[in-house]
């Protein structure tokens, strides 16, 4: 299924600014987004194209910008990103209260529901509240 660019640079937006909340991109981060780039066919220029814009942005304009995009995206599209954030999150076996604490301020932000997060997350096997609560540091 081909996702819109908004959803696709949103996603990656919020992706890096969630691998580097706790401090340390571990290499089992950057295996889970190479995963999720592969699955919502993200290309490797647009890749390269982020990357490149990213580095010359803020932590503050690459949230707004992730925002942003995400909000133009349908709620769908906008449940589809936090799963696949989700599911980043946990890719390091913990859930750092920074990474907890980013992924609740962009629900909010995004107007998601928590509950669809985790009904979504447990539909496609990305995991359970009880994951999340055992996983918080």
């Amino acid at each position: 299924m081909s996702r819109s660019l908004n959803f696709q640079l949103g996603l990656l937006h919020f992706a890096h600014l969630l691998m580097s909340a706790d401090g340390k991109i571990d290499e089992q981060e950057k295996a889970m987004l190479e995963r999720i780039r592969n699955e919502e066919e993200i290309p490797h220029t647009l890749y390269t194209y982020f990357l490149n814009v990213a580095s010359r942005l803020s932590e503050q304009q690459s949230y707004r910008t992730g925002v942003e995009r995400l909000n133009q995206c349908d709620e769908e599209e906008k449940l589809s990103a936090f799963v696949h954030l989700y599911r980043l999150a946990q890719a390091d076996d913990r859930m750092d209260m920074k990474e907890v604490r980013f992924l609740l301020y962009s629900l909010k932000q995004t107007k998601i529901e928590f509950e669809d997060v985790m009904l979504s997350a447990r539909l496609s096997g990305a995991g359970s509240v009880n994951q999340l609560h055992k996983r918080v540091a």
